[in-house]
């Protein structure tokens, strides 16, 4: 049974999870718009109700908002247009001034930080992707990619080899002298993210950089992504509004609503225990084979029996359903080190292959 909490219970939850070597932490950021935001914040101990901040005539566009991305990972944020996603993400750099809260960075609170030592850090330290692609249209494909090399006073020769390797990274060798307009889209993305790679971030922040894209475009870029990733384990806060996005490419996924988190986990977590009716509407028509594990359907093992075979705890059901709904013994579901931890079945499977949507 997939538990579902009740309309009548609060939406918004304290979803603070600590996790291993956190490279940016949020500790209770808002971000209110309206006269007198932060003084109305601090008169109501940073904890005010959605009726109070109506009544000010104010508007919560992040509201109390704590989580944490460990170095290396995918941490996609998302929600329906209006939730707060795009502006949390400029929070994290100041591209938005927060209204409260704090936000940690190498152990340094970024909205104490004097604008120059902020302005460094934006420079090189942190990439920033949006979906509208801000290319400078008179400069080249690699003076694009150099140019934040240049701001920081790195020498032509320098800057331009580093440029090259950046523009070879994501496939646009042979194009370095093309300028924006002669490119398609996709490639006019890849050179926005070839730019925001030039500078070697620790953190790399994409808003939505997908979402302008045609659907085979976007899918092939979504491919690009990932192969950067195997290759440079980035830091990596992604921002959509897109479900199957985010359960492609997310290690975890923050679902925002009003303008706070309800919820974070991986996707499996937020397929199979869903914490509000919100999230299951969210996740109800996910493809659950593409999802689930072999991990969230087995059951104890009964060590009497023969097994078919076995099987990783973390394959997907979609890669491992062929090989196990043909076979009439249950299958072995191994941890890391190769140890038995659990069985699944052929019915195990079919259950997931057949899911229609139900609770059940």
């Amino acid at each position: 049974m997939v538990s579902v909490r009740t309309a009548l219970q609060p939406e918004r939850m304290d979803t603070g999870v600590p996790v291993e070597n956190p490279v940016i932490i949020c500790k209770n950021v808002w971000k209110v718009f309206g006269h007198n935001a932060g003084r109305f914040l601090s008169a109501h101990g940073s904890k005010p109700s959605d009726e109070e901040l109506t009544a000010a005539g104010l508007i919560g566009a992040v509201r109390d908002v704590t989580l944490e991305v460990g170095q290396g990972e995918i941490f996609v944020i998302m929600g329906l247009s209006g939730s707060g996603k795009s502006t949390l993400v400029r929070c994290m750099s100041r591209l938005i001034e927060p209204t409260a809260g704090a936000v940690i960075f190498e152990g340094q609170d970024l909205l104490k930080m004097p604008e120059k030592d902020l302005i460094e850090i934006r420079r090189h330290k942190m990439g920033m992707v949006f979906q509208h692609f801000a290319l400078l249209p008179h400069l080249t494909v690699l003076g694009n990619v150099a140019f934040p090399l240049e701001v920081q006073g790195v020498d032509r020769a320098t800057r331009e080899a580093r440029a090259f390797e950046m523009i070879e990274l994501v496939g646009l060798k042979g194009r370095e002298n093309y300028y924006p307009r002669e490119l398609s889209g996709g490639q006019q993305q890849r050179v926005g993210i070839a730019r925001s790679l030039a500078v070697k971030p620790e953190i790399w922040l994409l808003d939505e950089p997908f979402s302008a894209l045609d659907p085979l475009i976007r899918r092939e870029m979504q491919d690009e992504f990932l192969n950067l990733q195997n290759v440079l384990h980035k830091t990596i806060v992604f921002i959509t509004h897109d479900f199957n996005e985010a359960i492609r490419l997310a290690d975890r996924i923050a679902i925002m609503k009003d303008g706070g988190i309800i919820q974070i986990g991986t996707p499996e977590d937020l397929v199979t225990s869903p914490a509000t009716d919100h999230v299951a509407d969210f996740t109800r028509d996910i493809p659950r084979p593409k999802v689930l594990s072999a991990r969230s359907v087995m059951t104890p093992a009964d060590v009497q029996i023969t097994f078919a075979g076995s099987v990783p705890a973390d394959t997907k059901i979609e890669d491992l359903a062929a090989g196990i709904v043909d076979q009439k013994h249950p299958f072995a579901v191994t941890d890391g080190e190769g140890k038995i931890i659990g069985q699944i079945t052929r019915e195990a499977i079919l259950k997931v292959l057949v899911y229609k949507g139900t609770d059940e």
